[in-house]
């Protein structure tokens, strides 16, 4: 059965990693649209404020859980269907980071990131799952451009988001072949201008960045948001596509661009005074949740052009045939 997915304004919506970055950006803009929501995250604090600046009475609720135990993401669905009376879409968005070369990183770190990132993901499409195979919906997983293209101090995160991107292909094959009118979407975003680096936990000389080009958390929003409206397989952010497909077909020239390029501008050379993040913990002394955007200091891309096509495919086609039009007619008067 092919998935129906509603207007936002008519969907309960679930965010896991609601109180900053992506996620606090795609509460905005579902609140903007009239969705009622479910914020979840484990800074209690953070969710209270956000919840209060959404400002939008009880169409807003929040649960403190951290998504890597079921126990917590049970407790997320079962008071959702209580309040609310059902929900109609679960974002996966809750992820955790440490940087460091494979071998100085701690065992306990790298299962710690493993733990949120991917049983988190599995967790919460388990129990999303239950719900949607009978009334239908989308299940929405946050993958990352590293679930094809791994990057040097990251091999936990990369491997988890590996992780994500197998487990939501097996699962989108099983409800299609038992016929559930459920949407599963992995949404892939390269780097974005969050909380993300203040949040991870870093074993590298000096604070870890981003290279260019990066991308505002509300840009993977939109993406998100129309995926929950419109049943999509993958949504590639920005550059990500490209070099999915470079790693994909050449897998030896991007472990050089790695060796070559990345693996020095992955550092950025200024102190980390948040060494430890977030890592193990709800929060990082003085960096406060509630923000969508980080501290990136660089260009940030507020727009992807790619993105927006590939999403609106009878859109772009118009467009471009439109623009063909107008060119063959400046030609036709120039002659």
């Amino acid at each position: 059965m092919k998935p129906q997915l509603k207007p936002l304004d008519q969907q309960v919506i679930v965010i896991t990693g609601a109180s900053s970055g992506i996620g606090l950006a795609t509460a905005k803009m579902a609140a903007q649209a009239g969705a009622r929501l479910v914020l979840v995250a484990r800074n209690e604090e953070a969710l209270r404020e956000v919840e209060k600046n959404l400002n939008a009475g009880d169409r807003v609720m929040h649960v403190v859980a951290d998504v890597g135990k079921r126990e917590d993401l049970e407790r997320v669905a079962s008071d959702t269907i209580r309040h609310f009376g059902h929900f109609d879409t679960w974002i996966n968005n809750a992820g955790s980071s440490v940087w460091g070369r494979f071998d100085e990183v701690d065992d306990e770190d790298h299962q710690k990131v493993i733990q949120t990132n991917y049983w988190g993901t599995h967790y919460g499409s388990s129990v999303a799952i239950r719900h949607l195979r009978t009334r239908g919906g989308a299940l929405i997983n946050v993958g990352s451009l590293e679930s094809a293209a791994a990057l040097p101090f990251h091999s936990s995160y990369s491997a988890s988001k590996h992780a994500v991107k197998a487990m939501t292909d097996v699962l989108r094959v099983e409800l299609q072949k038992s016929g559930a009118p459920v949407s599963v979407t992995l949404v892939r975003p390269p780097a974005i201008d969050t909380l993300f680096n203040d949040h991870a936990k870093n074993a590298l000389p000096s604070a870890a960045t981003f290279p260019p080009p990066v991308y505002a958390p509300e840009v993977v929003a939109q993406a998100i948001l129309h995926a929950a409206e419109h049943p999509q397989r993958d949504v590639y952010i920005g550059n990500a596509k490209m070099f999915t497909r470079m790693a994909q077909l050449a897998p030896g020239f991007t472990d050089w661009i790695s060796r070559s390029a990345l693996y020095d501008m992955l550092q950025s050379g200024r102190g980390d005074s948040h060494r430890q993040g977030a890592l193990h913990n709800e929060d990082v002394g003085d960096v406060v949740d509630g923000r969508t955007s980080g501290n990136y200091p660089g260009k940030v891309l507020q727009s992807s052009l790619y993105t927006r096509i590939a999403q609106k495919p009878k859109t772009a086609a118009a467009s471009a045939l439109g623009a063909l039009a107008m060119a063959a007619l400046v030609v036709r008067r120039m002659r």
